[in-house]
């Protein structure tokens, strides 16, 4: 699984996020499931930034994103992101070390329209499921 986070960061405050996104860096790299963290600066626009995890699995970055040390080092962080979508299934990937790796969509056919807690949920007769 891929996350990339951008942000808009004053050239002024570059260097204080540069230390702030190391941090988090740091952190991140050393959950479970943690793959690959980079910190990224657009070559055209200095005020653009990424921050981009690679992860094992999607439970993998849940279970750090819950973790008391990324609390403290990662979300304040994450609170200055661009509020976008971030978080992407890798359905094709090349590296040195493995090669070419293309695998299947994961998600359930009823992604869009069941959250977190709700599948396999039977409601009483009359109720429907929350609207989102």
């Amino acid at each position: 699984m891929l996350v990339v986070t951008r942000f808009v960061v004053p050239e002024q405050d570059a260097a204080e996020f540069r230390e702030k996104a190391r941090t988090a860096l740091l952190t991140m790299r050393s959950r479970r499931g943690c793959r690959a963290v980079v910190l990224g600066r657009s070559a055209d626009d200095p005020t653009a930034w990424t921050l981009s995890t690679r992860w094992s699995s999607v439970g993998d970055y849940r279970r750090a994103l819950s973790t008391f040390e990324v609390k403290v080092d990662v979300v304040p962080l994450l609170q200055q992101a661009v509020d976008e979508p971030t978080t992407f299934e890798e359905l094709l990937a090349w590296d040195e070390q493995q090669g070419l790796v293309e695998s299947e969509p994961a998600l359930a056919a009823d992604a869009g329209s069941v959250g977190p807690g709700e599948a396999g949920v039977e409601y009483p007769e009359g109720h429907n499921a929350p609207d989102r």
